[in-house]
């Protein structure tokens, strides 16, 4: 469908029926534009508010200041709701507020039919490698991706319906919790590209086991556009029986297989170098040779889209990760590699491993590591995983253990010879405790689940090398 088609979406009667719901109050004439929200205080004028109820606020009670922000109009679900609402909103009662941003989601994703979408999930590398893919994209072609990791049942509807008319792509960054999450966000976004990064031991403990995470991110394709391809990870053993089952792939990774076949990945100033089917280079500044197979990926796409190389390899040049995702920093003379947004099995090994090749000579290599949350029966074994590697190939020359699961593997790592200390609640005194173990010219590897919060060791750090300056 054209552009003029997505344009006249925005009009009381369609959003009525996509919603499936009743106007109590209509917007005023020409007020919809687009667009939609559910925090007042991220409204742009002309959007849609859904007034979301959650465990610790309701979003019935921001009507007036989503007016005032210039909403044009609300959704909202309670039965109880009267006429006594803010002069100038227009107001769509549905029986679920949260059903129905997805809905209007899916009928708009249906009228951007010249719009591609490409959709991103795997256990590890998501928002990265829906940045990247963003980046090349935007050499050559307009469009968006996911803002920060909306990847859930109200990210995923928030990035569709702020897509435009007349753009030539929408990047969907896809997660999941639980069963069953991903195919009916595959079923909104209609994926022209699916890609999968890597299955690794994420969330295991709601799934039971890899192959279990397997069956569910390979679900992102079961709504696959008409002529849709999938990309996806050649090196994870889990992914190899479903290569068969979809019509169309791009396989990318290390192995002799991969359609884009990874060479060594080389250490530049700033970041990696590496090279595919022993041919095209590229370089991206950022840390850890895991990122040379997301950025393999990306350029899989990029090259689906019909971006050339030059194209490409100048965006990865210019590419800036996300916060907390092995992003570099200084605090004082002490050097932070900062990828405290979560961790799994995988994703830890792969940041001790960047720390253990980053550290110049002479600078102590201190591995700070937060429990790795959702593994279910696997977690102790998981932990003293990490714990034996760590002896086994000496990563690290301190290992700070954060958490009760992460102190399982303190016996074995001090068992090597390496210095292990274990500190408690970071809420009680324990940020302040691990920031005090830190020296001048370390290096230092913040790592742990999203739960853990383990910045506040950083913001720790902070406050003791200000105070003493």
């Amino acid at each position: 469908m054209s552009g003029a088609v997505a344009s006249g979406f925005w009009t009381d009667e369609t959003l009525r029926a996509a919603a499936g719901g009743s106007w109590l109050v209509a917007p005023p004439v020409g007020a919809l534009k687009g667009g939609a929200a559910i925090d007042s205080r991220a409204i742009e004028p002309g959007c849609l508010f859904f007034a979301l109820r959650g465990d610790r606020t309701d979003g019935h009670r921001f009507l007036r200041e989503a007016r005032d922000s210039g909403a044009a109009a609300a959704v909202i679900d309670r039965p109880d709701a009267s006429g006594d609402f803010p002069d100038g909103l227009g107001v769509l009662r549905v029986a679920d507020a949260r059903t129905a941003l997805g809905r209007i989601a899916a009928a708009y994703r249906r009228a951007l039919g010249s719009t591609r979408f490409i959709a991103v999930t795997g256990s590890n590398g998501k928002t990265t490698t829906t940045r990247m893919i963003h980046a090349c994209l935007a050499a050559r072609l307009r469009g968006r991706c996911s803002p920060k990791s909306y990847n859930n049942d109200l990210g995923v509807p928030l990035t569709i319906l702020g897509a435009r008319p007349g753009e030539h792509y929408v990047v969907c960054e896809v997660g999941m919790n639980a069963p069953g999450e991903i195919e009916p966000l595959s079923a909104m976004i209609q994926p022209d590209i699916a890609v999968i990064t890597t299955v690794g031991r994420a969330h295991v403990e709601a799934f039971g086991s890899v192959e279990g995470i397997a069956a569910e991110k390979a679900s992102i394709a079961s709504h696959l556009a008409p002529g849709g391809v999938v990309v996806l990870n050649a090196d994870a053993p889990a992914l190899r029986p479903w290569r068969d089952r979809f019509e169309r792939t791009i396989t990318f990774g290390v192995s002799d297989d991969a359609d884009l076949r990874l060479g060594a990945v080389g250490a530049t100033a700033t970041g990696i170098a590496f090279a595919l089917n022993g041919r095209a280079s590229f370089e991206v500044p950022v840390l850890g040779a895991h990122n040379a197979v997301n950025a393999a990926a990306a350029i899989a796409v990029a090259r689906r889209m019909g971006v050339d190389d030059d194209a490409i390899r100048a965006a990865l040049a210019a590419f800036e990760p996300a916060e907390m995702r092995l992003t570099r920093q200084r605090v004082g003379e002490i050097e932070i590699i900062n990828d405290a947004y979560n961790a799994n099995p995988d994703s830890m090994l792969a940041a001790l491993r960047t720390l253990a090749g980053l550290a110049p000579r002479g600078s102590r290599r201190v591995a700070v590591l937060g429990d790795m949350l959702e593994l279910g029966n696997m977690a102790a074994d998981a932990h003293r995983e990490v714990g034996r590697v760590i002896a086994g190939e000496r990563l690290a020359d301190l290992a700070v253990l954060v958490g009760p699961l992460s102190a399982l593997a303190r016996e074995t790592i001090a068992d090597a010879g390496i210095e292990a200390v274990a500190v408690g609640d970071l809420a009680a005194g324990g940020a302040g405790q691990a920031a005090a173990l830190l020296q001048r010219g370390d290096t230092v590897l913040l790592k742990g689940s999203r739960g853990m919060r383990l910045e506040r060791v950083l913001e720790a750090l902070r406050s003791r090398i200000n105070s003493t300056t």
